[in-house]
């Protein structure tokens, strides 16, 4: 029977040790023979589990934390390592900070860019051994010159004296056999180290003996070491001169060998061994010889040929120095250095002995016979080599430095053996007066710590002696370890003797030693406290590059600030014990666990690792059958091949690829713990597996990674999704035929679909892998930049092969074009790189098209003649006479029209990118938009008689002073064009605002529309046309108002760069010198005409049309097309046609025109491949510079590089950046105190007590206060932003926002106060930016652009405009941004994506939008024509705007909502008319306050206390001064009114400062702190008024216990008094009219008033019946309603009424309220799919409802996606079980009911309404809908008739009610004259 904690056998422990040292570990069936123990726990519960699909914006880390994509800080939740090894998730400490802070993650950071890696990273650690002085044995000469009976002259022993030679006596044997038998033990000896060296003693040789074995034996190994070892112990010493002795033939003479002859024989190179008295004479003179023989090598032949090492290359080992003499002591043998060097243990016991006194009862004679093998772990002897290896292999990893212990300890084990053991040989030796000597040299060892260590471990296993001996044989029992087999030994070696228990008795059961057990607790202690804390560089840090490591982590962190001189610390002595418990299943889980944890701290640890051996370990317990190792073994490779990417080789070749492909391809979740994350890292291995490894791409293929990968798109886990993408891209990366088996799945179309995934990173994954297979490089080499399109795609035919390619970049287009992320749009345009590289023809033919409808619009508003007005129609006459030469083939001129209606979409979008506010966005597109213009300069068109490209663009009459005139982005000439001819910079302007039907109608419309919206392409391309187009360093715009300004802030003229922007403008034209031994395929040199050939063939061919010339640029493309299809010959493309119809027809109208001259002929040169002959495609001097290169892939890389098992610095308790934030989130609480402690008397007291005065430099626009610091962030009327200390009145930074000229900065608000904060600026021309580190005393680094993104595209130019408004709110994350436009658009900050895009309704600029304090829904905004609206996100799209007041005349300046009353908000226009309106009211305002009769200029609201202000207007009749009044809400007084100096000593004469906010003066007040109410029972109360208005209209609430007035507003009572119900009956649910149930709306305020009005029941909303299983149930009878702060003290509640409100709580809110007096009418309604859940759902409620309704007919996704609602109408079965369930667990007084919706058949419908009839129901519902009817679809109410009949006629009396259209008193009177019943 197989024992369970069975070990590795000797045989394969010393196959895999072998494995270690010599790199390989091809060794079948090692550890399949390695049985794992089933006890022995199991890696930890995952870290992360997702029920939905999840983003990691719902965990997003901040970049703090070093991690792109450690997503658990939000929830204060990482991963770690339990007590037990497991690692797990575990709650840790709160977090120091309370929100969530947005735009904070690593990617807004880094936008996709690798962090640059830290100078000791340059240079690789050899820790495969495989540096140049690499030595590996194969033979062995093993020369004894002992002369036996005879001593050397020189040599004087003493009496008694060490005599034992490889443990024999030569003295108790004739002189011949002694000799033979010391030659054959040490043979044996050194096998013991290494058993495939070929080993051969030479015994007393003669010196020409000596010279034929060196020689042979340097035959014999070729270019493999030679291991010499020399025994003098009976010849004389060396000589000073390096000469050893051997004999003669007839023994009678020593004969002098010199190093020199010997260095000959053997070559090199080689291992030399000298055990004889003053070795160090050898040791010093083979060095001085070798030295001087490779000087002469270098000089005569200039080194050594391929092969062969240089002399000093060899290694040796000497017993002595030279003037030592070897030790004669008769404890040890003759050759004690010998003997230390090949039986390590023998001798270290023999020491033992002499140095220590032994134990009690155990003798020396007990110690030589310890039982065991050497090469058994389980027996004592064995245990105590295993031991011994892994102290000496810790003491030379501690003390060496990494090149020596990798070059002598993971090379070769012979050599491993030797240098280990010589540890011990120094110990024992030093302590006898004789020092060993190595070369290369080593530092001493024989005083390190772990010698105690080790003779612990020997007293250890001698106090077991004893009993061992006694009970020694076959029944020795180890514990834990079988029963090893008997061993024998040699005469004179430890384990001699073999005892022989009696029978009978039981084996002694050995207890194993704790040695390795307390080493990997030590190794855990050091990780868990402190091992991942820095250090500052000392005896305590790793060593820096150049002392014991390769390198020392410079941390080049920009976020430590001051920290970067810290580095790691020190690593733990006991990593190589570690690599040795390994070998050891016991230990094996939890070494690999405590080994995951320490690679997790980082690539330096990872390198250690490597460095240290662990590679073949780990490569060898891939064939572990056991899951307990999985999880652990994925998270090591994982770190491994982020670091080092060349061990892809290796598991291919060992097949170890199978195992990752396995896991991925698991079906279900509980294959391992933590499913989703792991398979994840099996993505990633095997994307890093097939990058740039064609073999790798195969073996994954072979094993379906790459369907599995497809499978996997669909997970709900992000990053999941996120690395399967990454992994299909590293796969189809320049593999033709996976792109074919791609395309067949239909892979591109599913990549695009991930477009629309909530996770940033997901979308950028999905571009990476599109632009891979389009022909973007997926490399990690920086030279390969890739091409070719999607290959050959010979399965598709050629036209369908060129809509396809135009399909996937157009999809890619639209949807991410308007991406807020900059990551993601700079992976777009990689993906349109590709495609321009390749249909390069088309985007000329656009470029054109643009060009001449820029031109021609510009001539016709500039009022000015043209040389071409006449053909002024010269691109519509194009574009018809090209779809003319299509004959009458309608489909083909409808395809082509839409091809070139899509390359001008991504034309037109590549054109906005490229003045993108993000600086790194911007020069990607920049580079691909001057390429195609260059290739437009060198094409045809500019020989057109009609062409305008040489002609001088001109300006427009209404934009000479426009931003058009000028832009944001100077391009400078090259060096070949003079300064006096640099012609004026490009205008980008107002960038486009793209919609499908600007460009997919007709080219023409397109054009024209477009060109009216976007940047000035003339000036662009006149920039290029001038030189050489490179990017500015200076942005050539004043920035500042003034002069005085731009002088002393010249160097904020350009916007701050974000943290990492490392995109280089590529100019087309320029070509860097090719770097020395590099490759320049990609730019072969092109065939170059003169300027006379070049004009002389324009000359030629000057009666071509346009349309010509696009047909041959288009021909040209489909001629690429064709050969890159040619380019791989395939079985299958006999069965495609060779052309499509386009090629096909182009032929033949190439034919039909005859001898008209082809623009083909007009320049010449070859793509980048050689192979394509272009007539048009390239200029002769343009620069290859397509597709871009995608570093994507590095930087989601670096994500299993960092530290993923501990907290990040932020979130560790203790460390500075904790601290702080803990002292912040104090701050911020005392802030709130001290608000809400002044927020009462503020309302009855004077405003009027100056703080501080600030100047500004310009007008200041707009401005915003930070909440806890003491921060005041404005911007001017340019686009200058200046940051103050208002309390200390000075400047903390001043920067360029960057929006472009005569736009400016309408919008300010500061994110993330509380854990620090992010600015937000909005510009008039749509785009939002965001700004960190503005704060410099933080000492946290310039002023960065974290983000930019277009917040509005259409936008409205107006001559007196709102700019952009936004509303920004941190407790959801979303930023509403209107303004100028028709809708206002919610952004989330999450997911950088928009969501609903609400029509405003209106024709006038949004000038104020704000969001209800207690809802992220709703908002209101007000407009410029005097109205206010109030919006609803929730409602669908027509039914948003929910309220509407139109009582203002002019123009609204600012809408906030009531600080304490709510339901109430006021408005002020400009016309001084402040009004406060009631959302509970009439649409007339409640009050009107008249305070400025000669108008407003700004006015706001204190959002905690009821106070607000107001300034007047400055106009010419009142211009020195400015009223203003600061007003209580409460006490409807003014409290301070006071005059403002404007400082003007004449009227004002000019106009406003800017064209937006129609304001001269700005008012904002300070809130100290954004004060949230916790008042969701109000709350609901309010929203359910302001969405059933309609509905209600007539009816005015009533309920005091939820009002804030003190009087009731509603009507009189009712005369007649609702009965009360005992309980209900069947008779309860007939005659009657009910309330609903709604979603949101049925909430308490809702049934209560509806039951005061006259309802019979009320139904509650739906509740899934999960939901209410966890809740808490509260019955409110202390304090009542209360309004608490935000630590939930009671005494500070601002309101308090006993209201008796039942509240079912779940962990953030309220889940279910109630109160008793409706009880006896209230009908709950449950959502549920399941029987168990569905009773447990309605006995936790039913002590307070009436009822239960089971809810069948819901139809919206959240219900039937769980299988519940409308989706039980197909599963009646289920449906009917959960009634009669419910039926059967309620009690009598409970009534069961149900609501379902019409079936499309009656038939149907009439069959499931038996079955549930008969369920024993009280009543039911039917909605006269289908479940794919919604509510525009009118309810058939009249298929009701039939089944109220079916169900009279079945006799159980139960009510059918109706529900549907049914909306009013009328509505209910039509149901029941059309049915004949009750509603």
């Amino acid at each position: 029977m197989r024992n369970a904690d069975k070990e590795l056998d000797g045989t394969a422990a010393d196959e895999l040790e072998a494995a270690v040292f010599t790199g390989v570990a091809d060794f079948a069936g090692l550890v399949e023979r390695d049985a794992l123990d089933e006890g022995e726990g199991s890696w930890g519960k995952g870290s992360r589990s997702r029920n939905d699909r999840s983003t990691p914006s719902e965990t997003d880390h901040e970049y703090g934390s070093t991690s792109r994509s450690d997503y658990s800080k939000a929830h204060g939740s990482r991963h770690t390592t339990s007590p037990d090894g497991q690692l797990g998730s575990v709650e840790t400490l709160p977090d120091a900070t309370p929100s969530i802070p947005y735009w904070s993650a690593k990617r807004h950071l880094t936008c996709g860019n690798p962090t640059p890696d830290p100078p000791w990273s340059s240079k690789p650690i050899p820790w495969r051994g495989s540096s140049p002085g690499r030595i590996r044995t194969a033979h062995a000469a093993l020369v004894l010159c002992l002369n036996i009976d005879v001593d050397p002259p020189d040599i004087i022993k003493t009496n008694p004296c060490a005599v034992l030679e490889c443990w024999v006596d030569p003295h108790t044997m004739p002189s011949h056999k002694a000799l033979e038998a010391i030659g054959s033990n040490l043979h044996h000896q050194f096998e013991g180290l290494s058993a495939k060296v070929g080993y051969k003693p030479i015994l007393d040789p003669s010196q020409d003996d000596l010279k034929r074995f060196c020689q042979t034996a340097r035959r014999q190994a070729k270019d493999e070491a030679v291991l010499f070892y020399y025994n003098g112990h009976g010849v004389p010493k060396p000589t000073a001169s390096g000469e050893l002795w051997c004999f003669n033939r007839d023994y009678t003479q020593y004969i002098p060998v010199s190093l020199q002859e010997l260095q000959g024989w053997l070559g090199s190179p080689c291992v030399y061994i000298w055990d004889c008295s003053a070795a160090g004479h050898l040791l010093n003179n083979f060095n001085i010889f070798a030295e001087r023989r490779d000087h002469e090598v270098n000089m005569m032949h200039g080194g050594y040929a391929d092969g062969t090492q240089p002399l000093m290359n060899s290694i040796q080992l000497a017993a002595c120095a030279a003037n030592e003499q070897l030790p004669s002591c008769p404890e040890l043998p003759a050759d004690v250095f010998t003997s230390c060097l090949t039986s390590p243990i023998d001798i270290a016991l023999r020491y033992y002995l002499m140095n220590h006194q032994l134990p009690n009862t155990v003798t020396a004679d007990m110690v030589l016979q310890l039982p065991g093998d050497l090469k058994d772990r389980r027996t004592p002897l064995g245990e105590l080599n295993w031991i011994f290896t892994a102290i000496t292999d810790t003491i030379a990893w501690t003390t060496f430095s990494r090149e020596i212990f990798t070059r002598l300890y993971r090379c070769d084990l012979l050599i491993a053996s030797l240098f280990r053991n010589f540890l011990l040989a120094e110990r024992i030796m030093k302590d006898h007066h004789c020092t060993p000597h190595t070369y290369p040299s080593l530092p001493p060892t024989n005083t390190h710590h772990l010698w105690a260590t080790w003779d612990l471990a020997v007293d250890t296993c001698l106090r077991q002696l004893p009993d061992l001996l006694k009970k020694t044989g076959t029944n020795l029992d180890v514990v834990g370890a079988p029963t090893p087999q008997p061993v024998t030994a040699r005469p004179g070696r430890v384990g001699g003797r073999q005892n022989t228990s009696k029978n009978g008795e039981q084996p002694y059961q050995y207890q194993r030693n704790r040695f390795f057990a307390d080493q990997l607790t030590a190794f855990e202690v050091w990780i868990s406290r402190g091992g991942s804390a820095l250090t500052r560089k000392g005896p305590m840090s790793l060593p820096p590059s150049g002392d014991r490591s390769n390198g020392v982590p410079e941390m080049a962190n920009q976020q430590r600030g001051g920290d970067q001189h810290l580095v790691p610390r020190k690593p733990p002595d006991q990593l190589p014990i570690v690599l040795q418990v390994l070998l050891s299943q016991p230990h094996r889980l939890r070494a690999l666990i405590l080994l995951s944890q320490f690679v997790d701290l980082g690539p330096w640890a990872v390198h250690l690792v490597l460095t240290i051996g662990i590679f073949p370990y780990i490569s060898k317990l891939l064939q572990a059958p056991s899951p307990d190792l999985r999880p652990v073994l994925i998270f090591i490779w994982a770190r491994i091949l982020a670091v080092d990417s060349t061990v892809q080789v290796d598991l291919i070749n060992t097949q170890g690829y199978k195992y990752f492909a396995s896991v991925l391809g698991a079906k279900g979740d509980d294959v391992l713990p933590n499913s989703s994350e792991h398979k994840a890292m099996c993505s990633f291995i095997l994307a890093a597996i097939s990058r740039d490894y064609p073999l790798g791409q195969q073996a994954c293929w072979s094993e379906r990674v790459f369907d599995n990968c497809y499978e996997r798109l669909d997970e709900p886990d992000f990053l999941l999704r996120q690395w399967a993408a990454l992994c299909i891209a590293q796969m189809w990366d320049t593999n033709d035929e996976i792109k074919v088996y791609g395309v067949d799945r239909g892979t591109q179309d599913k990549l695009i679909a991930l477009l629309s995934d909530d996770a940033t990173e997901v979308r950028a994954a999905a571009l990476y892998a599109l632009g891979t297979f389009l022909g973007a490089s997926g490399s990690e080499f920086s030279d390969r930049h890739g091409g070719g399109g999607t290959g050959t795609m010979y399965q598709l035919e050629e036209r369908v092969h060129f809509r396809m390619e135009v399909a996937v970049a157009t999809g890619a287009t639209l949807a991410i074009k308007d991406d807020a992320s900059p990551m993601c749009r700079k992976e777009l345009l990689v993906v349109i790189s590709c495609l321009v590289k390749e249909w390069r023809g088309y985007f000329v033919v656009c470029a054109w098209l643009y060009w001449e409808e820029d031109r021609k619009w510009r001539t016709s508003t500039s009022g000015q003649s043209h040389a071409h007005s006449h053909d002024d129609d010269v691109t519509n006459q194009a574009i018809s006479e090209w779809l003319d030469s299509f004959n009458d083939d309608e489909m083909l001129r409808e395809e082509n029209r839409v091809l070139l209606s899509s390359f001008f979409t991504i034309f037109v979008v590549l054109l906005d990118l490229s003045v993108d506010a993000y600086q790194e966005v911007a020069t990607h597109a920049q580079t691909i938009v001057d390429y195609i213009m260059a290739l437009l300069l060198e094409s045809p068109f500019t020989r057109l008689e009609s062409s305008s490209l040489n002609a001088p663009p001109t300006v427009p009459i209404d934009r000479k002073s426009s931003p058009q005139a000028s832009g944001t982005r100077t391009r400078v000439p090259s060096l070949q064009s003079s300064v006096s001819n640099h012609l004026p910079p490009p205008s980008p302007g107002l960038r486009s605002s793209l919609s499908r039907s600007d460009t997919m109608t007709t080219i023409s419309t397109g054009v024209t529309n477009t060109i009216r919206r976007t940047s000035s392409f003339a000036n662009a391309l006149k920039s290029l046309a001038g030189g050489i187009a490179f990017p500015s360093l200076e942005d050539g715009r004043a920035s500042p108002a003034t002069s005085v300004t731009t002088t002393l802030h010249n160097d904020v003229s350009r916007p701050p760069s974000p943290n990492l922007n490392f995109a280089q403008y590529t100019s087309p034209y320029s070509r860097p010198p090719t770097p020395q031994g590099a490759s320049s395929s990609r730019h072969p040199p092109s065939p170059k005409l003169t300027g006379q050939e070049l004009h002389g063939a324009s000359q030629a061919h000057m009666d071509f049309l346009p349309c010509d010339v696009m047909e041959a640029l288009m021909e040209e493309d489909m001629e690429r097309l064709r050969s890159r299809r040619r380019a791989a010959s395939h079985p299958r493309r006999h069965h495609h046609g060779s052309h499509g119809m386009h090629g096909g027809h182009h032929r033949d109208h190439h034919h039909q025109h005859g001898s008209m001259p082809s623009p083909n002929g007009s320049t010449f040169s070859i793509d980048s491949n050689g192979s394509v002959i272009l007539g048009l495609g390239t200029g002769s001097g343009i620069r290859d510079v397509l597709p871009l290169k995608s570093t994507y892939f590095d930087w989601c890389m670096e994500y299993f590089k960092e530290p993923q098992m501990r907290q990040a610095e932020p979130d560790e308790p203790g460390s500075v950046q904790y601290n702080y934030q803990v002292w912040r989130q104090q701050r911020n609480e005392q802030i709130h105190t001290e608000t809400l402690r002044h927020s009462v008397t503020a309302e009855d007291r004077r405003w009027e007590r100056p703080v501080a005065t600030l100047q500004i430099a310009g007008h200041p626009l707009t401005m915003a206060f930070h909440s806890y610091d003491q921060h005041l962030v404005v911007a001017n009327e340019t686009d200058m932003i200046s940051v103050w200390d208002w309390s200390q009145r000075k400047r903390l930074n001043y920067f360029c926002n960057g929006n472009p000229r005569g736009t400016s900065i309408t919008s300010l608000h500061i994110i993330n106060e509380d854990v620090g904060g992010i600015i937000i600026t909005a510009s008039a021309e749509g785009t939002v930016r965001l700004y960190r580190n503005y704060d410099p005393t933080l000492e946290q680094g310039p002023v960065q652009m974290v983000s930019a993104f277009r917040g509005l595209n259409e936008v409205v130019q107006l001559r007196q405009g709102a700019g952009v408004i936004t509303d920004w709110r941190q407790s959801s994350g979303h930023l509403l941004v209107g303004g100028d436009s028709r809708i206002i658009r919610c952004w989330d900050a999450q997911t950088e994506t928009s969501g609903l895009d609400l029509d405003t309704g209106s024709e006038s600029p949004a000038t104020a939008i704000v969001s209800d304090s207690l809802s992220d829904q709703t908002f209101i905004a007000s407009f410029a024509d005097g109205i206010v609206k109030v919006f609803d996100r929730r409602l669908e799209e027509e039914d948003a705007i929910v309220r509407t007041y139109s009582e203002h005349m002019s123009w609204v300046q600012n809408v906030r909502w009531h600080p304490t009353v709510r339901g109430q908000l006021l408005s002020a226009s400009l016309d001084g008319q402040i009004k406060l309106w009631d959302l509970r009211g009439p649409d007339n305002a409640v009050e009107t306050i008249d305070l400025l009769s000669n108008g407003l200029s700004a006015f706001d609201v204190h959002p905690v206390s009821a106070v607000f202000a107001v300034t007047s207007a400055i106009n010419p009749t009142h211009w020195r001064s400015q009223q203003t009044i600061i007003r209580s809400l409460s006490r409807n007084r003014n409290l301070s009114e006071y005059p403002v100096s404007t400082g003007l000593s004449i009227p004002p004469s000019r106009s406003l400062p800017s064209t937006f906010i129609p304001r001269s003066f700005l008012f904002i007040v300070h809130s100290l702190a954004k004060y949230v109410v916790n008042d969701d029972f109000f709350y609901e109360a309010v929203l359910i008024f302001m969405k059933f208005w309609p509905i209600i209209k007539n009816f005015r609430f009533s309920l005091n216990i939820m009002s804030r007035r003190s009087r009731s507003i509603s009507p009189d009572p009712r005369v007649t008094k609702k009965p009360k119900f005992d309980h209900l009956t069947l008779d309860d649910f007939k005659n009657g009219i009910f309330l609903a149930p709604m979603v949101r709306s049925g909430a308490l305020p809702t049934r209560l008033f509806a039951l005061k009005h006259g309802a019979t029941l009320v139904w509650g909303p739906e509740m899934v019946d999960k939901a209410i299983l966890h809740a808490e149930r509260v019955v409110d009878r202390q304090y009542g309603h209360c309004i608490y702060y935000q630590n939930s003290r009671p005494d500070y509640y601002l309101h308090t009424a006993v209201t008796g409100v039942i509240s079912y709580n779940g962990k953030s809110r309220a889940m279910f309220t109630t109160h008793p007096i409706e009880k006896p009418y209230l009908i709950y309604q449950i959502g549920s799919s399941d029987p168990d859940l569905a009773v447990q759902a309605a006995k936790t409620v039913m002590q307070d409802v009436s009822g239960i309704d089971l809810n069948c007919g819901c139809p919206k996704p959240f219900s039937t996606h769980a299988g519940m609602g409308a989706a039980l109408l197909t599963n009646p079965d289920l449906l009917c079980s959960i009634l009669i369930a419910l039926r059967k667990a309620m009690p009598p007084e409970i009534t069961v009911s149900a609501k379902i919706r019409l079936l499309p058949s009656q038939e149907d419908t009439l069959k499931l309404v038996e079955r549930i009839v008969n369920t024993g129901i009280s009543a039911l519902t039917v909605h006269c809908r289908t479940r794919n009817m919604r509510e525009k679809d009118r309810a058939t109410i009249e298929r009701l008739r039939e089944i109220v009949d079916f169900g009279e006629g079945m006799g159980k009396g139960i009510a059918v009610i109706e529900n549907g259209d049914c909306l009013g008193w009328n509505d209910a009177q039509r149901v029941r004259d059309v049915t004949g019943m009750l509603v």
